[in-house]
């Protein structure tokens, strides 16, 4: 008669790699929403930057409705003052 024992290092392996690959996956996604997060700062502020040396030359009220639903600012003599800041 033959016996076998059968081990769990098989069983072991497969789920710890699996853990891995799961933890390494959430880990891409979190790295990939951060890098988004910050591409989004970064071209607001360049957009904004933008508004702000095109509405020093051209002072049409679309600049100005473009700019201020990018900045939260109502008045445009609070966008003059920021654009002043940034084309500095």
């Amino acid at each position: 008669m033959k016996f076998e024992v059968k081990t769990h290092k098989d069983d072991l392996w497969k789920s710890s790699f699996s853990f891995i690959l799961a933890f390494a996956f959430l880990s891409f996604l979190v790295v990939l929403y951060n890098i988004s997060i910050k591409l989004g700062t970064i071209s607001r502020h360049y957009e904004i930057s933008y508004l702000c040396k095109l509405l020093s030359i051209d002072k049409s009220s679309l600049n100005f409705k473009r700019l201020s639903k990018l900045t939260d600012q109502t008045t445009k003599q609070k966008m003059w003052d920021l654009c002043r800041e940034i084309v500095k």
